[in-house]
């Protein structure tokens, strides 16, 4: 009987490098195996993947042990690891973007009854992101310029509710609450999921509730496209850090994957020459930024990496200003692309 996990754990065993070379780029090849510390990519060489082999069985291809702790599994738990993605689905998915496969189209299951709970479908997205208004003159603006971003307003992606509803864990109903509603879109520019951010009532910063941010629909290999990719793209995590970029210099070529999880997955649009990684100054952020990377050398991209001083981007813009952050960023874009990116 045919079982799509199956078949994904086959296809990366039959790429076993390719994925060794994503995930844990601190190890090298030797012979047969893929060498490195441990499945945390730390430089060593305690963890060993099979690269050939059977199909199955203990010396299949893709199968990895650890001398040292005596670890051992296949490379959809490599993914896993390295990815934190937990929810299986979603790790599949990883799987399937890495191997370059369509992810499924799935039948829009029934509106639930809290339509803006997560795991919402794409159809449910749309719903409430066409329910929102644009954000210029909204507490979603208000917002925005309280942490020095002034562009949000003319981002088609980007807009406001005034009353979304919002349910933290525990509780039993929702409540209203103005949120900046973020919309995330595929690669031919359909709508397959959005991300909402609750607002205080004066719109100064978050809601005072536990759970401030929540995504629905359709995210892993998605984006939040603030602004159109050319021959180059800038991609990162949050919304206000890649808005922070274009803050400081203005028709970036900007996309926000919204996660750390979510940034090692984007799929990368065709024609792209070279890529800029905006990464969060976390150990997160470092890893994801090491599996984008990984796959965009892997089909011919050129690719940089592009660090705060302090956090996130969002944080240098607030401490240091505009002025100061284009100069920050001239120091780190190639020298080909500096004179229309910083010029």
């Amino acid at each position: 009987m045919y079982s799509e996990t199956g078949d994904v754990i086959r296809a990366l065993a039959e790429n076993a490098e390719g994925v060794c070379r994503a995930y844990l780029p601190a190890g090298r090849r030797e012979g047969s195996y893929w060498i490195v510390g441990d499945l945390q990519n730390t430089p060593g060489r305690s963890l060993f993947v099979r690269l050939t082999g059977p199909k199955s069985g203990p010396g299949a291809a893709g199968k990895f042990t650890d001398g040292a702790t005596g670890e051992h599994g296949d490379l959809l738990d490599i993914i896993r690891e390295r990815t934190g993605i937990s929810h299986f689905p979603d790790l599949l998915a990883e799987a399937r973007a890495h191997l370059g496969r369509p992810q499924p189209a799935l039948p829009d299951a029934p509106v639930p009854k809290k339509a803006n709970t997560p795991g919402g479908t794409p159809a449910t997205a749309a719903r409430l992101f066409a329910a929102s208004v644009p954000i210029a003159g909204t507490l979603a603006d208000t917002y925005l310029r309280s942490r020095g971003l002034t562009q949000g307003g003319t981002k088609s992606a980007l807009r406001f509710h005034p009353k979304c509803r919002h349910l933290d864990e525990g509780q039993t109903r929702s409540v209203p609450r103005p949120a900046l509603i973020a919309e995330v879109t595929d690669g031919t520019g359909a709508l397959q999921g959005v991300h909402r951010t609750w607002l205080a009532p004066d719109g100064q910063g978050k809601a005072d509730v536990e759970t401030q941010r929540r995504a629905m629909g359709h995210l892993l290999g998605n984006a939040v496209r603030l602004t159109p990719h050319d021959d180059i793209l800038v991609v990162g995590e949050g919304i206000e850090t890649m808005l922070s970029l274009i803050e400081a210099v203005p028709g970036l070529p900007v996309w926000a994957a919204l996660s750390s999880g979510h940034l090692g997955a984007v799929l990368l649009p065709q024609g792209l020459q070279r890529l800029y990684i905006a990464i969060d100054r976390d150990p997160a952020g470092q890893r994801a930024a090491e599996r984008l990377s990984a796959r965009a050398t892997e089909v011919g991209i050129g690719c940089h990496v592009l660090e705060p001083r302090l956090g996130d981007f969002n944080d240098d813009l607030r401490a240091y200003g505009k002025d100061a952050l284009r100069q920050h960023l001239a120091g780190q874009i190639g020298p080909v692309d500096r004179h229309r990116l910083v010029g």
